[in-house]
């Protein structure tokens, strides 16, 4: 039987990626680009289609996919569930920083996104993070599994 432990090990944090997506209807993409070729606009574009409620966050943009983009998660008006990152990892720890300070109590980083003083700074302030994941595939793989009877 091949079982990987790291399988094992996951699966407590599987579950909790599950909750996670199920709670956490408004969330603030760090990074989006207005590129559709680019994962974040990717994602997002996802995420707005399976009925999330997507809040852009880039300050070199005025709007995004139809939405009001806001310079910095400190600069958002309303509460967000969640902070979905799409930053070099060197730029994350002064966004963890706005995210504890804006009490947003999930923070996603995505595929390749490692910070791991970041993530204890998070964690110790209340906040649950997901380091190195993308947010698209999770939702794909726990939210969107056929039934056993559709299956063939």
């Amino acid at each position: 039987m091949e079982k990987s432990p790291s399988l094992t090990d996951l699966k407590p944090r599987s579950e909790e990626w599950l909750q996670i997506l199920q709670q956490c209807k408004k969330i603030a993409v760090v990074g989006l680009s207005p590129k559709e070729s680019r994962d974040s606009n990717k994602v997002a574009r996802y995420l707005i289609e399976n009925g999330y409620e997507i809040v852009p966050v880039n300050p070199g943009q005025k709007e995004i996919l139809g939405r009001s983009c806001y310079k910095s998660l400190s600069d958002i008006p309303f509460q967000v569930d969640m902070a979905n990152l799409f930053l070099n990892p060197a730029r994350v720890p002064p966004v963890v920083d706005q995210a504890i300070e804006a009490g947003i109590k999930v923070i996603w980083m995505q595929l390749g996104v490692i910070h791991m003083d970041a993530e204890k700074k998070a964690r110790e302030a209340g906040s649950q993070v997901i380091m190195d994941r993308c947010i698209m595939e999770e939702h794909q793989n726990w939210l969107q599994k056929p039934s056993k009877a559709e299956m063939p």
